[in-house]
């Protein structure tokens, strides 16, 4: 069987997956540009398809303490675990047009992204970008969404308000009339709700660093 780009790339992603690392993150780890393993590098200007090169394929071997036997076994896996979800970059959730009325995936401007988890319906994920969310999150993790999992004290959660403004905190207290979510920061003040100004909230149930 002939060995296809997509198969290479998705090998390199459960690479840095398996790492607990995003492809940013294991270019990084690798010591290369942390731009390329990016969705963006693996085509060219004129849209032809484009493989990793040999050094950088070594180089990420290395810094994951990974063989190229198991590389090759990646490969052969490819497709046959895990789930394709939809992929937003964080900075686009607030933009009308992403989401319907209930926090699921809605309209244009989603990738996928294949993740380790399986089974639940509508879920998605957000790629953080900036450094705003730090030290909890980071430029480049992936936090993975579930709108139907049930949310509770304690969890890190995802809100979108009725004003379009998306908040990824952690679930202080939440009742009948109200909601009060706390910053990752640990620094800022409680954020508190009224029902009705809460569009939808959702538990953030994995994260990709």
């Amino acid at each position: 069987m002939m060995l296809t780009h997509g198969q290479v790339w998705d090998a390199l992603d459960r690479l840095a997956e398996r790492a607990g690392l995003s492809p940013s993150g294991l270019a990084r780890r690798a010591g290369l540009d942390p731009t390329t393993f990016n969705k963006s590098k693996r085509v060219t200007a004129d849209g032809r398809e484009r493989w990793p090169s040999t050094e950088s394929l070594a180089k990420a071997l290395s810094a994951t303490g990974s063989s190229i036997d198991r590389f090759v076994q990646l490969i052969a896996d490819h497709g046959r675990n895990g789930q394709s979800v939809p992929l937003l970059a964080f900075a686009q959730a607030a933009h009308p047009g992403h989401f319907d009325a209930h926090g699921h995936p809605a309209g244009r401007g989603w990738n996928e992204i294949a993740l380790p988890v399986a089974g639940e319906d509508h879920i998605f994920a957000l790629e953080i970008s900036g450094n705003s969310l730090r030290p909890a999150y980071r430029d480049g993790d992936v936090i993975v969404v579930a709108p139907r999992t049930p949310i509770r004290r304690g969890d890190r959660v995802v809100a979108k308000t009725m004003a379009g403004e998306v908040l990824i905190r952690e679930l202080r207290r939440r009742t009948a009339r109200a909601l009060e979510l706390a910053p990752l920061d640990g620094a800022s003040p409680d954020r508190a709700l009224a029902s009705d100004e809460v569009e939808w909230i959702a538990r953030i149930v994995w994260t990709r660093q």
